[in-house]
């Protein structure tokens, strides 16, 4: 079975030479393959006539096409299909009452698009796409005799209502004004919100404007909208966005609590989170904005190893060149680089917050993670660094140039990813080393001739990493760049950034809430305690264990290591392993890996 697709957002036939027809091996002996449509001024291709030479992919300066070849048995699995030449999805997940049910992919690949068919928003087409209107019997009869059925009939006729949390919170202070308060009571017909202000933390900003939230309190105020709705069924679309490590377990354990009455389904890329919220996951592959196929229910261990690994036995299918694999790094007590950085104490004061720095320094080849609460003054630290902020008491010493990626990015600029990546690393944005090091891995290059405005929101941070990790610097200031990034590309992002932080013998600062990200990347950890938007106390950098047992100490949660992966995994509350772990203050490895690691 052969797809093409062409997106539409990409195709600019008044910018380029129309290579994909030029160039179609087809239509230069006269067979039409390759038109531009009068309806939608777009490139359309045959699926018909098309002989997959791949030579339009190649040539199309904005990388608008693919075409694809799938199995023929996957005809008989096809759900949803938006168009001609556009994405399509392959098979449906079950949500099970009583249960929390993920959803772990790729973005671009169609979860969004699930959550929409389950909760009713939209009908599935089974790939009718020239329909107007959908026709559920012929859907339910699609379905029949599966565990989809009856769901869906329930769905299809009203006698299951829904309640989706979009995956966009930011976006929330332009659908509604007013008190975060008043918006929650009015939802609140049941008289819940009570019961969610201390699980959620909303007691501090609930009488604040929605204007006025930071992206970790619109997110606690959408998931606690989403709660307090009337539903049989709730998703809920990445939940542990802009939250720190404590309140994504909190969120985590609400959102348990919930399924044990109701449906629950849960799109997660914090792959920590997942593991300890989940108890089945659905494991998504495919070619982003292509074609999304859902894979046979795992539990969640397995389907996260699984995913890490990159091949599924069971459907013979390989969906990632190489696996990514976790090193459980021994403290690096030999380590005599040489100093770059040297700070005393600092301290920050503005009017409602007061930030304290104890005295540290940073060397040279060094990949310092930092982590800590929310609003703990993490990124005012940065900035002090950066240059964009003046401690109030105390001095920063050394000479160094600085490269910086803010956390909150912009797409402002007015032209292509080409010409940004010219305009502020020069020559440079057109080297090998650039293309092979920064670009591939962090799959930048099919961006380079889009508008920088056109860009989502993980493309725009991709491109953000590249351009910081382009420049040429010293130390490299990078913000919470899992922000927007789903999992396989916060694993790629934060490899480019280790790698390059070795060869090079840079400095790197990183700032992140994902446990993974930071356990990838990081040689050692700066710790940020505090009271969350009054106070903030930033200590280190500590050796790596030291500092996350540090850490995982002051947020009350141990971690152990899977046996086949390496990976970081939260252990059960006051289970045998984490009552172990706390006694011996190890929070960070089990008990004999903490053993090997000395």
């Amino acid at each position: 079975m052969r797809v093409a697709v062409v997106f539409k957002d990409r195709c600019q036939p008044k910018r380029c030479h129309l290579e994909c027809i030029s160039f179609c091996p087809p239509q230069r002996t006269g067979t039409e393959v390759i038109w531009i449509s009068q309806e939608t001024g777009k490139a359309e291709i045959s699926e018909e006539t098309c002989i997959a030479c791949g030579i339009c992919v190649r040539k199309c300066p904005f990388d608008a096409i693919r075409i694809i070849g799938l199995p023929e048995e996957l005809k008989e699995d096809l759900v949803h299909q938006y168009g001609k030449n556009a994405f399509r999805l392959f098979r449906l997940p079950v949500p099970k009452k009583g249960s929390v049910i993920g959803l772990l992919g790729p973005n671009g690949i169609g979860k969004t698009t699930a959550v929409g068919i389950l909760s009713g928003e939209t009908a599935p087409n089974l790939g009718h796409y020239r329909r107007k209107k959908p026709h559920w019997e012929e859907v339910l009869d699609y379905f029949k005799g599966t565990e989809l059925h009856d769901y869906l009939e329930k769905i299809s006729t009203g006698r299951l209502k829904a309640a989706i949390k979009p995956q966009y919170v930011d976006r929330l202070n332009k659908v509604y004004s007013g008190q975060a308060r008043g918006l929650l009571q009015k939802i609140d017909t049941g008289g819940r919100l009570d019961s969610l202000m201390e699980p959620l933390g909303l007691a501090s900003f609930l009488d604040r404007d929605i204007a006025q939230l930071s992206g970790g309190e619109l997110q606690r105020v959408a998931i606690a909208a989403t709660m307090l709705k009337d539903a049989d069924v709730y998703f809920f679309d990445e939940p542990s966005s802009y939250l720190d490590i404590y309140q994504r377990l909190q969120v985590a354990k609400v959102i348990q609590g919930l399924a044990k009455e109701k449906y629950v389904v849960v799109v997660e890329h914090d792959l920590a989170v997942l593991d300890f919220l989940a108890e089945t996951v659905y494991l998504m592959y495919g070619s982003e904005g292509a074609y999304g196929i859902i894979a046979e229910p795992r539990p969640v261990r397995t389907a996260i190893n699984v995913y890490l690994g990159g091949y599924m036995k069971e459907e013979n299918m390989r969906f990632r060149d190489r696996e990514i694999r976790f090193e459980s790094r021994p403290p690096r007590g030999d380590w005599k680089a040489e100093t770059l950085v040297t700070f005393d104490e600092l301290t920050k004061r503005y009017e409602n917050f007061e930030l304290t720095v104890r005295p540290g320094k940073l060397r040279k080849g060094e990949v310092v993670g930092v982590v800590g609460p929310n609003a703990t003054g993490k990124t005012t630290f940065v900035k002090m660094l950066a240059g964009e902020e003046t401690p109030t008491t105390g001095t920063v010493q050394g000479k160094w140039q600085v490269s910086y990626k803010p956390q909150y990015l912009e797409s402002a600029y007015e032209g292509t990813v080409r010409e940004l990546f010219m305009n502020a690393i020069g020559k440079k944005a057109e080297s090998g080393y650039f293309d092979t090091e920064i670009l591939e891995p962090l799959k930048v290059k099919g961006m380079l001739e889009r508008d920088v405005s056109t860009l989502s929101g993980g493309e725009l941070q991709r491109v953000a990493i590249a351009l910081c990790l382009g420049r040429d610097a010293d130390i490299y200031l990078i913000d919470e760049p899992s922000a927007y990034l789903d999992s396989n590309q916060r694993m790629e992002a934060a490899k480019t950034i280790r790698r390059i932080m070795e060869r090079e013998a840079r400095t790197g600062l990183i700032v992140d809430h994902d446990v993974y990200f930071i356990d990838m990347v990081s040689d050692s950890i700066m710790v940020f305690s505090g009271d969350p938007g009054r106070t903030g106390v930033g200590e280190g950098p500590f050796p790596m264990r030291e500092g996350m047992n540090r850490f995982l100490r002051m947020v009350g949660i141990t971690f152990r290591r899977d046996a086949d992966t390496n990976r970081p995994r939260i252990n059960k509350l006051d289970s045998r392993l984490d009552r172990e772990q706390k006694s011996t203050g190890e929070y960070y490895y089990a008990i004999e890996e903490a053993a090997n690691a000395s």
